[in-house]
């Protein structure tokens, strides 16, 4: 059996380049995707970051779905805090209506942004993500076709839709929710993957099978830097690398040009350490190595699947990194890693 592969897009503005570039180059990338094999083309929803251009998630699945034909197209994912799950259910709901069998819709537990930016979400401060389990039931509700009597307030579009809704998450609370629901979950180790070990064995051991899965299904994010040269590959990761060394220090911006080949970041090496540990899921390497080093980072866990990120500053060298992941991706042997 082989591995499943997606890919997790951020629509990364690169230092130098425009917004607009940056969702034409997400549009781009997605019809390669298709061609190469990949599963699902997920974007996710962050705001007030002037290096990521899917802010307005929903829209631009819409725009990717226009342009691709198969590949699955969704949410990896909305922050369900920030919005109303009527509201999400109804943008998602009209996606799968022009799109059908096509969309999913991860969720995300956290606000995907600073405090004033929630704020002006108008969300408010009492929608934080104590109340994740209960709107995830509210939403699932609404995708549900109405049997017997209907409710006061209905998702049109969305109701009868039942769009796939996979939980998202970086630690144990994730995992439960997932389980208890009997939901898909995806695991966030491209960026934070000290629970990662133990949250897919926490969703496994405890999951219950619904009516929207039968068995558990866990998804591992990691990053993936490939080049047909492996200094070259090492280059292109140094752009994300100084993306989270700048986040840590409070200075995020556009995507950074990639550091000269043998220079280092010059920044405090607690800093240094704690963005090293943060892209620790990561497979850097060549159509020659990158199979063996991908399999050394699924074989503990043997995921269902996996997803892929890899924000690389100029377009056509991430074009190629994803080509060669693809290459690399459907080599890969479950039972091996298992």
């Amino acid at each position: 059996m082989t591995l499943p592969y997606s890919v997790l897009d951020l629509s990364p503005v690169p230092e130098g380049s425009t917004v607009a570039q940056a969702l034409a180059n997400t549009v781009d990338l997605a019809r390669h995707a298709e061609d190469w094999g990949y599963n699902r083309f997920w974007l996710a929803e962050h705001h007030n970051m002037t290096g990521i251009a899917s802010a307005a998630t929903a829209v631009l699945i819409g725009q990717v779905a226009a342009h691709t034909s198969k590949i699955r197209v969704g949410a990896g994912g909305i922050m369900l805090p920030n919005h109303a799950p009527l509201m999400v259910a109804e943008a998602f709901g009209t996606l799968a209506e022009m799109y059908p069998d096509r969309i999913d819709l991860g969720l995300g537990r956290a606000p995907g942004t600073d405090m004033p930016t929630f704020r002006a979400l108008r969300r408010g401060l009492s929608n934080s993500g104590d109340t994740f389990p209960q709107d995830v039931e509210e939403l699932l509700g609404y995708f549900a076709p109405v049997t017997g009597r209907p409710p006061n307030v209905r998702a049109v579009p969305g109701e009868g839709t039942q769009v796939p809704v996979w939980i998202l998450g970086s630690s144990l609370f994730g995992a439960q929710l997932a389980a208890m629901l009997g939901l898909p979950y995806a695991f966030a180790s491209h960026f934070a993957p000290a629970a990662l070990e133990e949250a897919a064995y926490v969703y496994r051991r405890n999951f219950q099978p619904s009516e929207h899965l039968d068995k558990p299904h866990f998804m591992m994010a990691m990053n993936i830097f490939a080049a047909d040269d492996e200094d070259e590959a090492v280059v292109l990761r140094s752009s994300m690398l100084q993306a989270f060394a700048n986040l840590r220090l409070g200075r995020p911006g556009p995507l950074p040009k990639p550091l000269a080949p043998g220079a280092t970041l010059n920044v405090p090496a607690q800093v240094l350490e704690g963005a090293a540990h943060a892209l620790s899921v990561t497979a850097v390497g060549t159509p020659a190595t990158l199979r063996d080093r991908i399999q050394a980072l699924v074989a503990p866990l043997a995921p269902d699947e996996v997803i892929v990120t890899g924000q690389i500053h100029d377009h056509a060298a991430r074009l190629r990194s994803f080509e060669i992941a693809a290459q690399a991706l459907q080599g890969i042997d479950l039972a091996r890693a298992a």
